[in-house]
């Protein structure tokens, strides 16, 4: 497959809608037992290293802080009947290593040292009716389960007082949420938290009791949140996207629009870093990017939902944010 159709599709994932589509499905059965994230094959990336001893970034040793990544769904195959995907499934594995960690999760590498759980993830047709009611809800509770308990074990053995970024897309940034309430809201975890990033889902300003929107780009012990879409255009069930907390992922302020200067950089399919090719808007509920400028653009110039770009697209931005927000925390 060429590799920007790899790329589309690689860190993709659909909007959290149906989209007509009809998925094969079976019963949801309960899985047998649950995992042990003391085994490091069931980490993507742990403590900045990958399972292999490869280095995310190379600064790991020497960060300060650290984040904990949860990646986005990637088990879609409208033919698969599962409802979780095996943690050591090879294509979910090799996916996590070929496109979230370089196109995602390495944006925040430099701010701080890097923890990725595998987990079971759901089936992306477990967010809509009627397979939610049919083994969805089910198979939403088993994915967050293996999320916690890899979220637990980091707090037991590697945390030690350590300052906290939370960052997830999709289907990793709904199992955060949850985290924030089992975790931080309102507890003395709170006072290590730098920023939660949550893009990709819907937040809604009191999502939480304690935790807040931020605001401006050095504030801590909040979250950020976005949606992207193809500038002036609106998604079928946009309804679904009104009143959500919509940061601005280039000014990281209440400004609702920005310059081409303004934006720090987009990673391209190749890793390429392209600085300066899209501006947005924020609108109700919604982030609206232009169309990048981008070699061969016209790849992506028909594509109307950026969901799948949610991160990539401000790459760089949100690695220099992440970064600032640690020195004011540590400040």
């Amino acid at each position: 497959m060429h590799p920007r159709k790899l790329f589309l599709l690689g860190i993709g994932l659909l909007c959290l809608t149906s989209c007509g589509i009809h998925y094969k499905t079976t019963t949801f059965t309960v899985s047998p037992s649950s995992i042990s994230y003391e085994n490091k094959a069931n980490w993507a990336v742990y403590a900045g290293k990958t399972p292999d001893g490869k280095s995310v970034s190379e600064f790991s040793d020497s960060l300060q802080a650290d984040v904990f990544f949860v990646y986005p769904t990637l088990l879609t195959d409208k033919k698969d009947t599962r409802w979780n995907a095996p943690v050591q499934d090879s294509i979910i594995c090799d996916g996590v290593q070929k496109w979230i960690i370089p196109f995602q999760a390495s944006a925040w590498s430099n701010a701080a040292r890097l923890f990725v759980p595998y987990y079971r993830q759901n089936h992306y047709r477990a967010f809509f009716e009627p397979y939610l009611s049919q083994g969805g809800q089910e198979a939403k509770a088993l994915a967050y389960e293996d999320v916690k308990a890899a979220f637990e074990y980091y707090l037991n053995h590697e945390n030690k007082g350590r300052p906290i970024i939370l960052a997830g897309h999709s289907q990793g940034a709904i199992h955060l949420k949850k985290i924030i309430q089992e975790f931080f809201d309102g507890t003395k975890l709170q006072q290590q938290l730098v920023a939660a990033y949550l893009a990709g889902t819907r937040v809604d300003e009191n999502e939480f009791k304690y935790v807040k929107p931020l605001v401006t780009p050095k504030q801590t012990g909040g979250f950020v949140s976005w949606n992207s879409y193809k500038m002036g255009k609106l998604p079928k069930y946009v309804d679904w996207y009104k009143g959500a907390v919509t940061t601005n992922p280039v000014t990281w302020d209440n400004t609702a629009t920005s310059e081409f200067a303004d934006h720090k950089g987009l990673m391209y399919y190749n890793q390429q870093l392209i600085p300066s090719c899209l501006t947005v808007e924020v609108t109700d509920g919604l982030l609206w990017v232009s169309l990048p400028k981008v070699p061969k653009r016209f790849w992506v110039s028909f594509v109307k939902d950026y969901h799948r770009f949610d991160v990539s697209f401000f790459w760089q931005d949100i690695r220099e944010n992440a970064a600032l927000r640690v020195r004011e925390f540590l400040n």
